[in-house]
This record gives structure tokens, C-alpha cells and sequence, in this order.
């Protein structure tokens, strides 16, 4: 039912976004004399802010076609690596043929597209061969595929370790550090022979009782019970997906908003304000950071539901009870491959201490090949994206997975 209500909210006011969008152009075009007017600025500016309020925001682009190595311009080619029916392993290409280390960046399935890691993504290109986890959205999943699992998420991982091979890193940002670490643990623990050299986790709830924050506490002051009966739709008739259950992008993306509701009105409201003063510069940028973060995917309701029982409710893995595919895993198993763990220091996502709780589980790796790095004055984002990531953080990554390449 709540799928269908937002579907029909979106119909009743597509004639009304498209009179918006034709009036913003309209009073801006200069071949349109409407954009002479004394209010033309207004008039325009109005009508985008509502226009960007009310549509629909598909999917980005990655959009790196070129990256700078060394001071030269060096073409970059997006190829499907794999193709699994909930998931792309998409590679990074470089026109250039050098041996580089070779990196899987896990990217979260909380809400967001992986474009969300477009900045980490760029940044880690000149230095290494870049591959990432593009999340297909569970609405345009079939329902003959069956369904998702967060056991399903730690077997993509593993298949997608295997699948790149001796001397992979690997680097986990957010949500899959808990699957990432339970996938390289009973890889450990099976004695295969290929195995990650390091695995960095970035702001992960590895034990998620460090530090609780609003969205651990939302997790996990209500019973499981409650998320399956309030917040799982199934997808209408017109998406590919239609008839699997799962959790709704656009309640995430409510979820996102409420939680900092002050900012996001603030932000709105400066963009129209550059609108008006003509500042192209700042009304640019809020495009390009909404454009990214309203669009959102739907994500299957069984992982969903269990990733917040498993981790955020029962915090199994902290607790040496998680139990995958039949067998418990053991982070001490691991033992020949190094751990990084990184931290903002002002995170609200991830609180302190809950990622670093991996330095702990993993007793098998020698202390000399682990490390932990706390980002000073970082927030969430702020860890895999930005200036201080680029400038503080990313030098650590790099010189880590270097050091055991």
C-alpha cells in the first residue's frame, strides 16, 4: 500500500513538475522575453525548488572518463566485470597498461547507489586497479531470481574475492564491513588460497553496542517484528521487480532527511537564495550533491531484516555468534591478511569504537599488521569522500595496502 501511495503521489504531480520545469526555463532562457522581467529571478528560481523537490531521481553516472596519473590524462573505461542478478562487479579500466595493486571497494546496500563512493572511487584510481560492488536496486529484480539474503551478500563477496585473485585488498565502507569481515573470516577459516593481502574497514558497525548513535538506537529499540510490519511494501506492477518484498528506497531516503531535517531545509533554502543572487556556482554544487543523495534504491526485505537483527539487534558477530551458510565464523582464523580500521571522529552514523571492535575479533593477525586511524574533525561522509578524505585519509589507505602489496 505504501509503495502504491507514493507511486500515486508521483503521477498526481507530474503535471505540476512539468509546468515547473517548462516555467524555469522560461524565465531564465535568454531567447524567452518572460526572463526580462523584474521578478523573472523569482519566478524561476520558485519554480526549480519545487521541480527538485518533487521529481524523481534516477540513478548517476559514475562519470570518470579520464583521471590525471602522474600529470598526464589518462583515459578510464567503466566495464562489467561481473554480473550477478543483485549485484555488478563493475571494473575501472585504465587506458594505460601498469601493474597496479589490485582493489575491490565494497560499497554499501543501505539506501544509496554506489555513485555515492564516486569521489573514493577517483581518488584510488591513479594508485591502484580499481573494481566496485554496484548494487542493482530490488525493484528491478525479478522475482524468478529469488530471494536476497545477508548469507547471499557474504557468498557475492567471497565469489567476487575469488573471482579478482591473488593479491586483492580490500576496502569496506559502512555496512559491508560486517559481511566483508564474516566473508574473508570463512575464507580464513576453509583454508583457501586466495585471500585478501589487507582489508581496510571504514566506518562499520562491527559491534554496533560501542558508541550507539540515533540509527543504532532506532534499530534497535524496536522489535524485529515491527520493521516487517511497518516499513517492507512489495513492488508494484510496473517495475521488473514487481511482487518482491523489500524496503522501499524512498522511506530510507525520509529516514535520511529526519534525521538532520534543520540542515536539509537550511540547504534548500540558501539554493534558492543563490538562485536568486545569481551565484551558478553554489546552486551547481547543491545540485550535484541532491542529485546523488535523493537518489535511492530499494533493497530486499529479507536482508534488510536480517542485517538489522543479525548486527544492529543481536550484534552477533561481536558476540562470536554468527553463524553463515550453516558455519560459525571466526575473525581469529584470520591470519595472513592485514587490518585497517578508520573512524571520523564525528561520525553519527557509525559512533567510536565500533569499527575498531575488528582490531579486537581478529586475534590471529599479528599486532604488528594491524592498524587503526581515527579521522580527526570527519564526519560519516567525510571518511571515503571530500578534502580530508583525499588529503589525511587516503595517503594512510594507500601506504598501508602498499606496505603488504
Amino acid at each position: 500500500m505504501l509503495y502504491r501511495l507514493n507511486e500515486m503521489s508521483h503521477a498526481a504531480t507530474a503535471p505540476m513538475l512539468w509546468w515547473s520545469q517548462v516555467g524555469a526555463k522560461l524565465f531564465t532562457h535568454p531567447f524567452s522575453a518572460l526572463s526580462y522581467s523584474p521578478l523573472s529571478r523569482n519566478v524561476a528560481a520558485s519554480c526549480e525548488l519545487f521541480a527538485r523537490i518533487v521529481q524523481r531521481y534516477e540513478k548517476p553516472d559514475f562519470g570518470i572518463e579520464e583521471i590525471l596519473v602522474k600529470g598526464k590524462v589518462v583515459a578510464v573505461t567503466q566495464t562489467l566485470a561481473l554480473d550477478k542478478p543483485f549485484c555488478h562487479l563493475l571494473h575501472f579500466q585504465k587506458a594505460a597498461k601498469v601493474s597496479l595493486p589490485k582493489l575491490l571497494i565494497v560499497a554499501p546496500l543501505s539506501g544509496h547507489h554506489s555513485t555515492l563512493l564516486r569521489d573514493t572511487v577517483r581518488t584510488f584510481l591513479p594508485d591502484h586497479d580499481v573494481y566496485i560492488t554496484d548494487w542493482v536496486d530490488a525493484r528491478m529484480v525479478p522475482i524468478t531470481e529469488g530471494a536476497f539474503h545477508f548469507d547471499d551478500y557474504v557468498g557475492y563477496v567471497k565469489e567476487f574475492i575469488r573471482f579478482l585473485g591473488d593479491g586483492v585488498h580490500v576496502v569496506s565502507v559502512c555496512q559491508p564491513t560486517v559481511p566483508v569481515l564474516a566473508a574473508i573470516s570463512l575464507m580464513a577459516q576453509d583454508g583457501e588460497k586466495i585471500i585478501p593481502r589487507t582489508m581496510t574497514m571504514m566506518g562499520g558497525p562491527i559491534d554496533a553496542r560501542r558508541s550507539p548513535t540515533s540509527v543504532n538506537s532506532y534499530a534497535k529499540d524496536k522489535p524485529i517484528e515491527w520493521f516487517e510490519k511497518h516499513v517492507l511494501a512489495r513492488v508494484p506492477v510496473n517495475y521488473p521487480g514487481a511482487g518482491r518484498r523489500v524496503y522501499p528506497g524512498f522511506l530510507q531516503h525520509m529516514g535520511f532527511v529526519a534525521m538532520n531535517p534543520d540542515k536539509h531545509i537550511q540547504s534548500h533554502w540558501d539554493f534558492f537564495d543563490h538562485l536568486l543572487q545569481g551565484d551558478g556556482d553554489s546552486a551547481e554544487a547543491h545540485r550535484k550533491f541532491y542529485d546523488e543523495y535523493n537518489a535511492v534504491l530499494d533493497m530486499p526485505a529479507d536482508y534488510y531484516l536480517e542485517t538489522v537483527k543479525r548486527v544492529f539487534q543481536d550484534f552477533d558477530l561481536a558476540k562470536g555468534k554468527m553463524i553463515v551458510a550453516g558455519e560459525l565464523v571466526k575473525p581469529e582464523a584470520i591470519k595472513k591478511t592485514a587490518l585497517l580500521t578508520v573512524e571520523g571522529e564525528l561520525d553519527d552514523i557509525s559512533g567510536g569504537g565500533q569499527t575498531k571492535a575488528a582490531q579486537d575479533l581478529c586475534k590471529g593477525i599479528p599486532a604488528a599488521h594491524k592498524k587503526h586511524y581515527d579521522a580527526v574533525g570527519c564526519g560519516h561522509y567525510g571518511i571515503f569522500s571530500g578534502r580530508k578524505f583525499r588529503e589525511n585519509i587516503y595517503p594512510e589507505i594507500r601506504a598501508f595496502i602498499r606496505k603488504y602489496n
